[in-house]
């Protein structure tokens, strides 16, 4: 299981020059594959857990027994978005933003 999370956080790697975010769900799954079989990633999570705490949160998220998998991309986006824009969104991203909201929620109630 450990071969197959560095095969996957690989592929991911591979992936993310490509436009999208298909590079990160794929190194988060093998990130989260890795942790959950190996005691010296797990070490190195919980350092990284004390360093950067906002970071480590979605994969703590991830890693739970019935994890929220739409809500956890649904947050990282947002942050993405913030970085990216860093002034007050426009009123047509908000819009689209709440529309995304109202066809995820439908689709997962």
């Amino acid at each position: 299981m450990m071969s197959l999370g560095f095969l996957i956080i690989g592929l991911g790697i591979l992936i993310a020059p490509l436009p999208g975010p298909g590079g990160v769900p794929v190194i988060a799954l093998g990130l989260v594959l890795l942790l959950r079989n190996s005691w010296w990633a797990k070490r190195q999570f919980i350092r990284a857990q004390y360093a950067r705490p906002k970071w480590v949160y979605p994969f703590r998220r991830l890693m739970r027994k019935n994890p929220e998998i739409a809500p956890v991309f649904w947050q990282q986006a947002l942050r993405a978005e913030k970085v990216v824009l860093r002034k007050r969104p426009s009123r047509q991203l908000i819009r689209a933003r709440k529309r995304i909201r109202r066809f995820f929620r439908k689709l997962f109630r």
